[in-house]
């Protein structure tokens, strides 16, 4: 049976690294049938919108979705529902994918390249387990009105809702759980207990949870001091579960500290393991055609992709290894260049890790 992915490349340099990606699939000779879509701003100028019908049909038939980035400063005057990144908030929502996981792993080659010293960081290997439908990027009541209270009653104000029911958080911690189990069994469960209400109910859940995993050791920690941690003593974190809001922002953190957010795939999986795959970085529209942007991140969400939703996992380590290869042979994209490699362009990067296969 063919599986059937969704290729949804966007905006900026998202065609450019997808294309690397896409030959690296190709050079594996396995039986893949793939489609093109527009998505994002790409969607929205050939559509008007930033999720076509016809790719979120795609999307739903497909065995997989791999996605590149969306967002261009253009279109930044438009209605929110109508900006690229509501692309992705849409898929997520209609795919019902509310895990998303996101390593941060620094290969040893590149621990020249983080801000911080190489001690702090060498042999770096997280996962931020985030939840990704509810929180106070989706709670409603939200908007604009007239301050009904408070010290600046009559003015006018933005409100957004922060909240969370029980099952979403008993579900995601599941998989953070599970995902500690495959690992080393260690779960910091990120939240602000101390003064969110949503928080509390969190940290009460994940505890209830983590009676079902004995052999998992749990702790707590507040998101700043988290925040702290991950610059601090990042190796000392293993599989780290939060929340919508304080995820996106550690994942963020987390993942310069590998020396390029250019260097990081991730995935969002629904409750049967079929998942959307994509860089954790941006669409880089100040980069974009220009053949410099880094293709291992996309190819590195092929790979993930190839692991969790199309269970084949020898195919993706013939990825990884095909990466960790050329990163030994020093060649380099412009985000992750020191001296004595060699500076390449994303066609080149993406011959190398074909040719390594």
């Amino acid at each position: 049976m063919k599986l059937k992915i969704a290729v949804l490349p966007g905006d900026g340099i998202g065609p450019e690294i997808m294309n690397e990606a896409v030959r690296v699939l190709n050079a594996l000779d396995e039986n893949f049938e793939m489609e093109w879509a527009d998505v994002g701003g790409a969607g929205y100028a050939a559509h008007g919108h930033p999720l076509p019908d016809s790719t979120l049909k795609l999307a739903k038939e497909a065995d997989a979705i791999l996605f590149g980035a969306v967002g261009d400063f253009k279109y930044d005057t438009l209605e929110r529902s109508l900006r690229p990144e509501q692309a992705i908030l849409g898929l997520r929502k209609n795919l019902k994918l509310f895990a998303n996981l996101r390593p941060a792993i620094l290969y040893p080659e590149l621990a020249g390249a983080s801000t911080l010293k190489p001690e702090v960081v060498s042999g770096l290997d997280l996962l931020i387990v985030r939840e990704l439908t509810g929180d106070i990027y989706f709670g409603q009541p939200r908007g604009h009105r007239t301050a009904p209270d408070g010290p600046f009653k009559g003015a006018r104000e933005g409100f957004d809702t922060m909240r969370y029911s029980e099952p979403e958080i008993r579900r995601i911690a599941h998989v953070g759980f599970q995902t500690a189990q495959k690992r080393n069994k260690r779960l910091t469960s990120v939240d602000k207990a101390n003064v969110l209400e949503t928080s509390q109910l969190w940290r009460e859940i994940v505890i209830d949870v983590s009676k079902d995993y004995p052999d998992v050791k749990l702790d707590h920690m507040y998101v700043d001091n988290a925040a702290m941690q991950l610059v601090r003593a990042p190796k000392e974190l293993d599989v780290i579960l939060t929340g919508n809001i304080f995820g996106d922002i550690l994942s963020d953190a987390a993942a310069m500290l590998t020396g390029s957010i250019g260097m990081l795939p991730s995935a969002s999986l629904d409750e049967n393991n079929k998942g959307l795959y994509e860089p954790s970085h941006g669409s880089a529209p100040d980069i974009a055609g220009k053949g410099i942007a880094n293709p291992l991140a996309q190819i590195l969400s092929a790979a993930m992709m190839l692991r969790y939703s199309l269970n084949m996992g020898e195919q993706a380590d013939r990825i990884e290894k095909a990466v960790k290869k050329v990163l030994a042979d020093g060649l380099r994209t412009g985000d992750i260049y020191e001296d004595g490699t060699k500076r390449v362009g994303t066609k080149e990067m993406g011959d190398a890790v074909v040719a390594a296969l």
